[in-house]
């Protein structure tokens, strides 16, 4: 590819681009991150994707054109020394990847990979971007990654926040060159199943919706205990939450004690987790803290009306209260209990709300989101100049 030349689809300098992240497994992150590479590939330009795991896992399709590159450096580490050998073989591996991608720009995902990124190019002249992809405030990452954030976080070219107060936060304790806040897209491929997936789910029983892995930062034990206080059965509703993780058994256990098991039902992981969406009358958000949320985007893109809790960082960049869903307060049961149990009954409020909820297509398209993207990678090119 010559540098010179221009993308046929959008006119822009081609530019070669390497990206970053762990893995391209079933998360939020890599879902933005392979919906950028194939914007990207589709307008011509060289894209490598590199993950530190291997390539055999990924949840997510690539474009042909990309090249995918899988390092096989993940694991975990008993003791520190065995750590910090560990993490120098990541760095090892991802400077010669990306030295031999001879990138223009390189970006970046998720907080310790970030690290690793920025220490990998530090000697290879490689302008880099690195993307905080959850609220930094909330996520802890132990003090020694926090500590080597700070420091690498102030030789990217740009740091890349979800919202203006993670950005805010982040200008305030780091010296950074650049913060830029861009939020996430919705993934095109999403939007060619919603409608289609939305008729077929005509006619099935009412249900709340939840989707997320099953930790703590989700707060899906809170969520099961509004749903029993808000009179499920009373309004004939029953609860799914889509995910796995390691508090699957605690929360079967909740909604047992909370006498809802029978009308609570744990998915897990699905291939394709917009089908079961696509059978939602709501959708809840519970999350005690998050980055963007792509599962609140994604439901309302499907107009589905939704309720969350109104955490720091990523559902009020999304909802306007009481136009295209609700906000309560984060971590009130009781008011989320109050809201659900609103909206159960009210079939008008439902449809209101997800008609509306719709413009988060035209909001958060790609299109609209990849030309900030663009903006800033078309910046950081130019600087090498």
């Amino acid at each position: 590819m010559r540098r010179d030349q221009a993308s046929p689809v959008s006119g822009r300098r081609l530019r070669r681009l390497c990206l970053v992240i762990s893995t391209l497994g079933a998360g939020g992150a890599e879902r933005v991150l392979s919906t950028l590479a194939n914007r990207w590939a589709a307008e011509g330009h060289s894209v490598t994707l590199v993950t530190l795991s291997g390539a055999g896992d990924d949840f997510y399709r690539l474009d042909g054109s990309i090249e995918r590159v899988g390092l096989g450096v993940t694991g975990v580490s008993r003791r520190p020394r065995d750590a910090v050998i560990q993490n120098i073989r990541r760095i090892r591996a991802l400077r010669e990847a990306i030295a031999a991608s001879r990138p223009d720009v390189v970006v970046s995902f998720l907080n310790t990979v970030n690290v690793l990124t920025l220490m990998a190019t530090a000697r290879l002249g490689v302008p880099t971007i690195v993307s905080e992809r959850i609220d930094p405030r909330a996520h802890a990452v132990g003090r020694a990654w926090s500590l080597l954030r700070a420091h690498a976080y102030s030789r990217a070219f740009a740091v890349v926040a979800q919202t203006r107060p993670v950005a805010e936060w982040m200008s305030g304790t780091m010296r950074l060159r650049r913060c830029v806040v861009i939020p996430n897209p919705i993934s095109p491929a999403l939007l060619t199943r919603v409608d289609e997936d939305r008729e077929c789910a005509k006619g099935t029983p009412r249900v709340v919706m939840a989707m997320g892995r099953l930790v703590e930062q989700k707060g899906f034990d809170l969520l099961i205990e509004a749903f029993a206080s808000g009179g499920p059965r009373e309004y004939g509703w029953r609860l799914v939450i889509i995910g796995d993780g390691p508090g699957r058994g605690t929360l079967e256990k909740l909604a047992v004690t909370a006498g809802v098991r029978d009308i609570v039902e744990f998915a897990g992981r699905v291939d394709r987790p917009e089908a079961l969406l696509g059978t939602a009358d709501m959708f809840v958000l519970s999350s005690r803290y998050e980055g963007f949320p792509n599962a609140l985007l994604e439901a309302m893109a499907f107009g589905i009306a939704c309720v969350a809790f109104d955490c720091r960082s990523g559902p009020a960049d999304i909802i306007r209260d009481g136009v295209d869903g609700v906000l309560v307060p984060p971590e009130n049961v009781a008011a989320l209990s109050a809201a659900m149990r609103a909206l159960m009954g009210d079939d008008v409020a439902r449809a209101r709300l997800g008609s509306v909820a719709l413009e988060v297509r035209q909001r958060f398209s790609v299109d609209r989101v990849g030309a900030q993207w663009d903006a800033l990678i078309d910046d950081a090119a130019g600087s090498r100049r």
